[in-house]
């Protein structure tokens, strides 16, 4: 099989790197004031399944993730959380300090970050706030 009939989830090597992308990522949230807050400390053995899986599946691999709980509906099932521009960029900060665990390939690695900056930012339930300098803005001119 050449490289280009591969699927994502065999390019970027399957369950084991999942599967250590994901545990890196959650070793790190315990250590985050906001992150760790939103997590059950019971659960992240159960948080870890869930992201692994839905990765996963996202990138070609099983579909243990939709068998097991149905379709992901992200945006769903994180509407229990205050997602705020704060919290988007500290998971950010932690995911991509697990893929720097992960010495990739430089092509996988940005075809992966798109992924989960998009991610990421569709997750955010909070607004940012507007920024001081555009709140001095007038909507119309006088």
């Amino acid at each position: 099989m050449t490289q280009s009939e591969l699927t994502p989830y065999e390019r970027f090597g399957g369950h084991e790197f999942f599967s250590c992308l994901v545990h890196n990522f959650y070793r790190r949230v315990p250590n985050d004031p906001v992150l760790s807050a939103m997590y059950p400390s019971d659960d992240y053995e159960g948080a870890e399944w869930r992201l692994r899986s839905f990765l996963e599946q996202y990138w070609g691999g099983p579909e243990t993730y939709s068998e097991q709980r149905g379709h992901p509906r992200l945006r769903m099932r994180h509407i229990g959380f205050q997602i705020d521009g704060d919290a988007r960029d500290r998971w950010l900060s932690i995911m991509a300090a697990a893929i720097s665990d992960q010495s990739m390939d430089a092509q996988l690695e940005s075809e992966l970050w798109k992924y989960l900056v998009a991610a990421a930012y569709g997750m955010q339930n909070v607004p940012d706030e507007t920024p001081a300098s555009q709140e001095s803005i007038p909507l119309t001119e006088a």
